[in-house]
């Protein structure tokens, strides 16, 4: 009776230092997990994006060198105008496309107290104007639009309304006195029609802007821009949201690093088209491949 007392004692005291390492190495196991996670994640950043070639190669680019990294980065496709509406309401972390000095100024002005607009452009080699294909020998200039306006249906083919170019072509339209309609469509809607009257080598005239693989697809020149509505050089700039360099002061200061001349923003831009379908692909291979310039932005 005796010995079935203490045998029941050690088997309960076996069991409850068995069930007690079990739970401590629960606890350690479910600590360790969220210490990891914690490492791995370190938070969400949100960045508006557009569909424009540069665009969609230059967001998926940080996509994949912050995924890497440990951050959670959502795209969020957002035409221009909301997209710098969401910045100053901190709705949107960065807005990674500024044109100025000409094409995004009224964005720059209404929203230049609300967000913070990068002092260092990331791309400094940009040209924006009306194009039309190199075989329209008559029209050269903006001002030779009006005498041919019958050729071209009375239509300035375009992308998103909103856009900051679309705005100032609006502008050229007023300031040349042309009796043109801009059409707004989207940029692959816009692309494609270039793209097929090239083919038929029918008069079209659009606004466009390089970088942009579509001049190494067809044959295109912009035209001559006497009163320089459409400025000269433009450049690229970010922005983003009050309170985000000190919500996330590494990935601040890599951005304001990030600089992309015309053969590195050419390539990921070839990189991310091939992957049309999933251009993030496209970016990672890109940014595996020029990991040497990541290092820089990354000091």
């Amino acid at each position: 009776m005796i010995f079935r007392k203490i045998s029941q004692f050690v088997l309960f005291t076996i069991l409850v230092i068995a069930l007690a390492a079990c739970g401590s190495e629960s606890k350690s196991d479910d600590s360790g997990n969220a210490a990891d996670k914690s490492d791995e994640n370190k938070g969400t950043i949100t960045i508006g994006q557009i569909n424009w070639p540069e665009n969609i190669a230059v967001t998926n680019m940080w996509k994949a060198i912050l995924e890497d990294k440990g951050y959670n980065v959502k795209l969020k496709l957002i035409e221009m105008g909301p997209q710098m509406a969401a910045l100053a309401e901190g709705d949107l972390d960065v807005a990674p496309e500024i044109w100025l000095p000409v094409q995004d100024k009224s964005y720059y002005k209404e929203y230049k107290d609300e967000a913070n607009f990068f002092e260092e452009p990331w791309y400094e080699n940009g040209k924006v104007g009306l194009a039309v294909p190199t075989y329209m020998e008559d029209v050269n200039s903006i001002k030779d639009l009006n005498e041919h306006k019958e050729k071209f249906d009375g239509e300035i083919i375009g992308f998103e309304p909103g856009a900051g170019t679309m705005l100032v072509t609006e502008d050229v339209i007023k300031e040349y006195g042309l009796d043109y309609e801009l059409v707004d469509s989207s940029t692959p809607v816009m692309i494609s029609t270039i793209k097929k009257a090239v083919k038929q080598e029918k008069p079209i005239v659009a606004p466009l802007w390089k970088p942009h693989y579509i001049f190494s697809e067809v044959d295109l020149k912009f035209l001559e821009d006497p009163k320089n509505t459409f400025g000269g050089v433009e450049k690229i700039y970010m922005a983003t949201r009050e309170g985000f360099s000190s919500d996330f002061e590494k990935v601040s200061k890599w951005m304001k690093n990030f600089k992309l001349n015309d053969k590195q923003l050419g390539e990921l831009m070839v990189y991310t088209k091939n992957n049309q379908d999933n251009p993030i692909k496209g970016a990672e291979k890109w940014v595996e491949e020029n990991q040497d310039l990541i290092d820089k932005w990354m000091k």
